[in-house]
């Protein structure tokens, strides 16, 4: 590092040692601001495989993971990447390379919002209709709520052996903590401008009329993601109703339900995908941030901060039990997912 005792800070990264450097020579400031950035440069193209020096054709592998938001993820400091606008980013990529054949989305989700996983539908929908690449979903661990819902608009789907999927339906999560507030002598008094303006407020027990308006919402939400899969999956619509009441299913089961098209490793899984498109030698690749090492097809693609610490991490708001009320297409274990 180099150090200039007395000089205006230029471009320092700070440690333990240059702070001591500093108070040693006599020039640390009366107060010291440091602020985490970001570093959000463009995406970069990564081989993860290929077969020999002449393969010429590509397919892009696009990962979803974690709970879907249609905000930046966010990290113990600072933020990460906002999932729908990076997922469009690689698709854009592999839109303007005429090399690129076809897109391996690989999922590993619980679901997320409403609103985000409509558009990341969307924008997989729109990405088939407008480019002819076929794009398959490759579900890992968990593909579930609105992980599946992305997976419908793929032109297939393919599970591991031993994934979960599933859970059709919408949760709403709200608390009600009036019992507490009594043991503490505590009360709310909100003041409003309409009969539903507090609804879902856990200061208070929810009214049947508010609990009505909510249930419809809901409900017209569940109608989507019905809709999505009978179209998506090409299924009879009452087939799907009695598979979407929240719960989720084995590999075998989503199989025999016509809920995915087959079961395959991810290295069967490509080798299927190069025979979809008619190539024997592909390059296999990715895209993300530069400075991300990916030795190969197994790595995930994290993120990159300046400066990032992972001790404990807990989203509460990412799961939908914030203090506001939010429409999820998420697998959440000891809720009630349907209808």
């Amino acid at each position: 590092m180099r150090f200039d005792a007395c000089h205006p800070f230029r471009s320092i990264r700070f440690h333990a040692a240059s702070t001591a450097l500093l108070a040693i020579t006599g020039c640390l400031p009366p107060s010291l601001l440091i602020t985490p950035v970001q570093v959000r440069p463009a995406l970069q193209e990564t081989v993860l495989s290929r077969d020999g020096w002449f393969a010429f054709d590509k397919i892009a592998m696009i990962d979803v993971s974690g709970v879907i938001l249609n905000a930046p993820k966010p990290k113990l400091i600072g933020a990460g990447e906002h999932a729908v606008s990076l997922l469009l980013e690689q698709l854009d990529m592999a839109r303007r390379d005429g090399s690129v054949k076809a897109v391996l989305l690989r999922i590993n989700s619980p679901g997320g919002t409403v609103v985000a996983s409509g558009l990341m539908h969307d924008e997989i929908t729109h990405f088939r209709k407008t480019t002819g690449k076929p794009v398959i979903a490759v579900m890992m661990d968990v593909a579930a709520s609105g992980g599946y819902y992305i997976a419908c608009a793929c032109d297939e789907i393919i599970a591991q052996p031993s994934t979960v999927t599933g859970s059709i339906g919408v949760v709403m999560q709200l608390f009600d903590l009036t019992g507490t507030m009594n043991l503490i002598g505590v009360r709310g008094d909100a003041i409003v401008s309409g009969a539903f303006k507090d609804a879902g407020s856990p200061l208070r027990t929810m009214r049947p009329e508010e609990r009505e308006l909510f249930q419809a919402i809901v409900t017209d939400m569940y109608e989507r993601f019905v809709a999505v899969v009978v179209a998506g999956r090409r299924l009879d619509e009452s087939a799907v109703r009695r598979l979407a009441d929240g719960r989720v299913y084995t590999a075998n089961q989503a199989l025999d339900a016509g809920l995915i098209d087959r079961i395959a490793t991810l290295r069967e899984a490509i080798s299927l995908t190069k025979r979809r498109i008619g190539s024997k030698r592909v390059r296999l690749v990715a895209y993300q941030r530069p400075l991300v090492y990916r030795p190969n097809y197994y790595a995930a693609a994290p993120a990159p901060t300046s400066f990032d610490v992972n001790l404990l991490n807990i989203d509460a708001a990412s799961l939908g039990i914030s203090g506001t009320p939010r429409f999820m297409y998420l697998w959440a274990p000891g809720t009630w997912a349907g209808p």
